[in-house]
């Protein structure tokens, strides 16, 4: 589960091989005890929670890097390791 970026205490990772879990192109998201796995495609919660602040991070982060995230979602299905994304 490599981390893809890091920023305002918010941890982002992709999972290897998740493509089974939500069916959708997806990141993790964790801040402190809270943690949300969120479509990449519209920035919405498929499981778990993150404070609305956060939340609102990662949406934005989403908004600006959707392409690159597009393509390691790609990479991390296919297996490999993803790369790092700038943070926000």
């Amino acid at each position: 589960m490599p981390v893809i970026s890091m920023f305002h205490g918010i941890i982002i990772r992709m999972y290897f091989l998740d493509n089974q879990h939500h069916d959708a192109a997806h990141i993790h998201a964790r801040y402190a005890e809270f943690e949300a796995s969120i479509s990449i495609d519209n920035g919405e919660i498929l499981a778990g929670q993150l404070p609305r602040k956060q939340l609102r991070l990662v949406q934005a982060w989403i908004e600006l890097h959707r392409d690159e995230l597009v393509a390691d979602w790609t990479l991390a299905v296919a297996g490999e390791t993803p790369y790092k994304i700038d943070p926000l």
